[in-house]
């Protein structure tokens, strides 16, 4: 039988930025500032003024998709009780960030 690998629990915020600061030799402090304004540089990009993509090299680009309204359905199928239809209701236009994995992301795995 294969045993089970224990899951490790993610990184908390202040382990992040104490792990970078140590590799970098910069203090947590404007370890902490950096990534604040690459959230802001983020958020700039993916707003409606901005490109809609942000890529962060070698890792993961991340882009806005308009998702167009759909429209109310009557006398859809009922995937959960066959042979039952149901209503369907309308969805509004609604913006959606999705990330891409690049290839060195993707090597780490």
């Amino acid at each position: 039988m294969a045993k089970k690998a224990a899951s490790a629990k993610a990184p908390s915020k202040s382990e992040v930025y104490a792990s970078i600061s140590e590799a970098t030799g910069v203090s947590k402090k404007d370890v902490g500032a950096v990534l604040d304004a690459m959230s802001a540089e983020i958020g700039k990009a993916l707003s409606k003024k901005g490109s809609g993509a942000f890529q962060i090299p070698g890792l993961c680009k991340i882009i806005r998709v308009n998702k167009p309204a759909q429209a109310a359905k009557k006398g859809v199928p009922n995937p959960f009780k066959p042979g039952e239809l149901m209503d369907v209701a309308a969805k509004p236009a609604k913006n959606v960030v999705k990330v891409r994995a690049l290839k060195n992301l993707k090597s780490m795995v």
